[in-house]
């Protein structure tokens, strides 16, 4: 079995790309060179490689970056890589050009629909591009990220942004109304899609699960259907909103429905399709693509043992800033810990709801200087650089039913760069690390977290042993697997 990595790029290939263009008549519009992009300010970076000066290993060819611009950066997702002008293809203004070259070698169309930014979510990029790269053309319908919605390519997927914003925050009725003004927007589009030809596949991302009746009608018509389960809605639902019996029951027959439209539903891992399974999904109707990171960026082959500065510890967490995550659980660790670790400092990457009373909290024990808040965090192509510099990673999930289904994906990333991690005792990460791979504690525990960090802290050889015992992870359930196994079924599911 080969190896296989989302979207190969050939070394100093600068053959012309092109994108089909959203208006009826089929026409296909060039974008901009791979390498030798032209843009105000000098030549701009492929889209390969991260918007920072170093160029990617995928890559290897050596730009000078044009100047970003802030209306293109992510005021949702901190982690999202801004979209440079050369990589955003303004249809409108485009010529013709011959739709004939090129269509033989394509497998299916593909249509990807996720309530998200694109450019900032690793798992539908990683996907997407995995298929593109192998002779799929894939379109991805997203939320739009700014003013007016964008039509673009990245990393050979064609990009739609959709005219819904995201919303992000406690209102239940405020995400429903969004979710069903997408969902039309999504289904409309696909309908549109299939009435060109253009349609195969129709691949929606939850949350939320409905998300998959954009592709009634294809389905329908004959095309196929996928979903994709990124979180347990009933267990997200609860664990953010509300555990009552009625709601329980209404979102187990919202999934139950989804799932019956799908030809297809992937899991993210296994503890997470046994329970999609007892509650009445075939098993033969799931698959699992596990949420690992994409080795293209977070290179896992040539790692070096990072030695921390005497007296000084540094703990990292990205992501969501959520108490139902246990980041409040990591602040007050390290309040119990600042005598004890004079040089401990926890930086905290990303935002979300809870990001204002979580910065509250750490004014409020005096934690100024130990806990550092980075709400931008940072693009995903530069994330493993700043990683790097880190001692520890740290995750804090609470015990709940949903945490119970997560294998959170900072984890993961931590693993592939030789970080060792201290986690908590939960179903799904005990499912694949064992005790020499992670540092546990116990859920929910700022005692048993604090204790943990002084473990690892004062023993060196613990953490160079954990780092490298947690590396058979990778190996067994790296992406280069995964993502062959994700263009097989596809390409079963396209020709059956």
């Amino acid at each position: 079995m080969g190896t296989l990595l989302p979207g190969p790029v050939e070394r100093g290939s600068c053959r012309r790309r092109v994108v089909r263009d959203g208006r009826p008549g089929r026409r296909l519009v060039p974008v901009a060179p791979r390498h030798s992009v032209q843009s105000r300010g000098g030549l701009a970076p492929c889209a390969c490689r991260s918007a920072d000066t170093v160029p990617s290993t995928a890559c290897g060819m050596s730009h000078r970056a044009p100047p970003s611009r802030s209306s293109n950066r992510s005021r949702g997702n901190p982690f999202r890589r801004p979209i440079s002008d050369a990589e955003v293809v303004n249809l409108a203004q485009q010529p013709n050009v011959s739709s004939a070259a090129g269509q033989s070698r394509v497998r299916g169309h593909v249509c990807m629909i996720a309530y998200t930014d694109y450019a900032g979510d690793a798992r539908v990029r990683r996907e997407a591009e995995t298929l593109a790269a192998h002779a799929f053309r894939v379109r991805c319908l997203t939320t739009k990220n700014g003013g007016a919605p964008k039509h673009f390519t990245l990393d050979g997927v064609d990009v739609q942004e959709l005219g819904i914003r995201k919303y992000r925050g406690k209102s239940t009725r405020a995400y429903v109304s969004s979710y069903l003004q997408f969902l039309a927007a999504a289904a409309v589009t696909c309908v549109r899609l299939m009435a060109r030809g253009e349609l195969d596949v129709v691949h929606a991302h939850n949350i939320p699960d409905f998300l998959v009746f954009a592709g009634l009608v294809p389905r329908l018509a004959g095309r196929k259907v996928v979903l994709d389960v990124h979180d347990s809605v009933p267990e997200t639902f609860a664990a953010k909103f509300s555990s009552r019996s009625l709601v329980r029951k209404a979102l187990f027959l919202e999934e139950r429905l989804s799932a019956l439209i799908a030809h297809r539903v992937i899991c993210v891992n296994h503890p997470q399709r046994e329970t999609l399974v007892a509650r009445g999904i075939p098993d033969s109707k799931t698959f699992i693509s596990m949420n690992v990171p994409d080795p293209r960026i977070f290179n896992h082959v040539d790692i070096k043992p990072h030695t921390p500065e005497p007296g000084r510890l540094s703990l990292v967490y990205h992501g969501t800033m959520a108490h139902r995550l246990g980041v409040d659980l990591l602040i007050r660790a390290v309040a119990c810990l600042k005598e004890q670790i004079p040089g401990l400092r926890l930086h905290l990457w990303g935002h979300g709801d809870d990001l204002p009373a979580l910065q509250m909290l750490a004014r409020d024990l005096n934690l100024r200087d130990q806990v550092l808040f980075n709400p931008r965090g940072y693009a995903l192509e530069a994330l493993p650089g700043h990683l790097r510099a880190m001692d520890l990673g740290v995750v804090g999930n609470r015990r709940s039913a949903a945490c119970d289904l997560m294998l959170p994906v900072k984890l993961l990333e931590y693993v592939s760069l030789g970080i060792p991690a201290v986690a908590p005792r939960l179903k799904t990460i005990q499912h694949y690390f064992g005790e020499e791979m992670v540092t546990y504690y116990e859920p929910e525990s700022v005692q048993s977290l604090a204790d943990a960090v002084v473990r690892l802290h004062s023993d060196p050889k613990l953490r160079g042993s954990q780092a490298v015992a947690a590396r058979d992870f990778l190996t067994r359930y790296g992406w280069e697997r995964q993502g062959e196994e994700l263009v097989t079924m596809y390409q079963t599911l396209v020709e059956s």
